[in-house]
């Protein structure tokens, strides 16, 4: 198989401080460091990343992240998501650098496998006609593919994005789960090339987009092709303060990051 060429790879992860269900999560501590510092640490393990960015539009968050040596930039408070905060990062600090693909960590992923964030950069450097790429995980219950919480995702043959929704989908005329169907979990990462990046943030609300509440809808209903990775991945993120005993839990199974502190009291 002929390697890919993956080129100059930054990662830019958006940190905001207001929450509605968990305000000042970025701050949180899990096991004995922030839930910002564990994200950015564990964004470290992958070895195509060039670099990685903080972007942020609250001195408290950027304090924070320049305390444990990372690159952090300010950015608009005027940012409606994550993808405008990484658009004005790239144009107003790095568009004038040689970069190849940009990739939008959400800081509320600390435990995301290397290997899955590898595999979202490989299939847009793989793909000739993908303007974006994303992950997507095996769902292995019914209570996963039957919760609107969890978003699925179909895809064709060539592993591009077909369709992502709350529903339940792939469905027949029952509307009941199948455990015959291969159902699939998306994982909230996402690569771009920059100058699609910029299209990307620039593209108005679309009626799909608007009705799942899923911004990448919005990229499908326009024409872009979305390259989607198939990946393995026990990733749990932080929604509300009773998630964080979830991820420290994965942590510990992880064996990876635990501070002199936290390890003391495993």
């Amino acid at each position: 198989m002929k390697e890919k060429h993956i080129g100059h790879c930054v990662a830019i992860i958006p940190a905001r401080y207001s929450s509605k269900r968990f305000p000042g999560k970025m701050l949180a501590p899990i096991l004995g460091k922030s839930l910002l510092q564990r994200t950015y640490e564990n964004a470290k393990r992958s070895p195509l990343l060039n670099s990685i960015v903080i972007a942020t539009d609250d001195e408290r968050i950027f304090d924070h992240a320049k305390s444990f040596g990372a690159e952090v930039v300010m950015t608009s408070i005027e940012c409606l998501n994550g993808t405008d905060r990484l658009a004005e990062a790239y144009k107003k600090y790095y568009s004038h650098l040689p970069i190849d693909i940009i990739v939008n960590i959400q800081g509320d992923e600390p435990c995301l496998e290397p290997e899955a964030l590898n595999a979202v950069i490989e299939a847009l450097a793989g793909s000739r006609e993908a303007h974006m790429s994303t992950a997507i995980v095996k769902i292995t219950s019914e209570t996963e593919a039957t919760n609107p919480s969890v978003v699925k995702c179909v895809i064709d043959s060539s592993h591009h994005a077909i369709y992502f929704s709350r529903a339940l989908i792939p469905s027949n005329q029952s509307g009941d789960y199948n455990a015959s169907y291969t159902y699939y979990r998306h994982l909230g990462i996402y690569a771009y090339r920059p100058e699609f990046l910029m299209t990307y943030s620039s593209l108005n609300t679309t009626p799909l987009q608007i009705a799942e509440d899923l911004e990448q809808l919005k990229a499908l209903e326009k024409g872009y092709k979305i390259k989607v990775a198939i990946v393995e991945s026990h990733s749990t993120g932080v929604d509300i303060p009773e998630d964080i005993k979830k991820v420290e839990r994965l942590l510990c199974k992880q064996n990876i990051f635990l501070s002199p502190v936290a390890s003391a009291h495993l």
